[in-house]
């Protein structure tokens, strides 16, 4: 990839190829980078035990590159926050199954089983029983959630944005808005005006 960027360091052009639909993007604004495990289903998967340094190094882990991947912006919100038991790629399901499993391996996060029937029966599959690359482990320390406003979605777990503590900071960043129902980062923060929309 190359890209070239602004005194922000936000990149502002390059080339982006995204695995999920084949589509390869040249605009900054047609691309999203994409959490494999959603931060809503980490935190629902055993995240929320994580410290605020861990779950930090969750939302910006580079190490292994199967954890954030660069695709088309309105296929990460059609995927939203679902696991591979609601939704999947409409192009290399392998991959993204193979993916998705590493991601959990890698972090210790626990696998339910309507996720769980679906991965095996994509990896055992069509896949036809291909072994996958286990990634090292994170380093996974816990500790009490940070307190903070969001109000963790439909399922009622609560906690923050693991990158920033103010919507501000997100913003200066080059984050938001967050929309709800669509952007899990959503509900790490507070609607104060109930628009659906937060760090607009």
């Amino acid at each position: 990839m190359t890209f070239t960027s602004s005194s922000k360091c936000t990149v502002k052009t390059g080339k982006w190829v995204s695995w999920y639909d084949g589509k390869t993007w040249t605009k900054a604004s047609d691309v999203d980078i994409d959490h494999m495990v959603p931060l809503k289903e980490a935190w629902e998967s055993g995240a929320s035990k994580w410290n605020a340094a861990t779950r930090k190094a969750y939302a910006n882990d580079l190490k292994f590159g199967g954890t954030l991947v660069a695709v088309t912006d309105n296929v990460n919100q059609s995927k939203g926050a679902r696991d591979p038991g609601e939704w999947l790629p409409s192009q290399k399901v392998c991959k993204y199954a193979q993916n998705w499993v590493q991601v959990k391996y890698r972090w210790k996060l626990s696998i339910d089983s309507a996720e769980k029937k679906k991965l095996a029966s994509i990896l055992t599959g069509s896949c036809g029983s291909k072994q996958i690359f286990v990634p090292a482990r994170a380093t996974i320390k816990t500790g009490s959630s940070s307190t903070g406003s969001g109000s963790g979605g439909s399922t009622g777990s609560s906690g923050t944005d693991p990158r920033f503590s103010y919507c501000y900071q997100a913003i200066d960043a080059g984050y938001g808005p967050y929309y709800k129902g669509r952007d899990e980062e959503y509900y790490w923060y507070t609607d104060g005006d109930g628009d659906g929309i937060v760090c607009e």
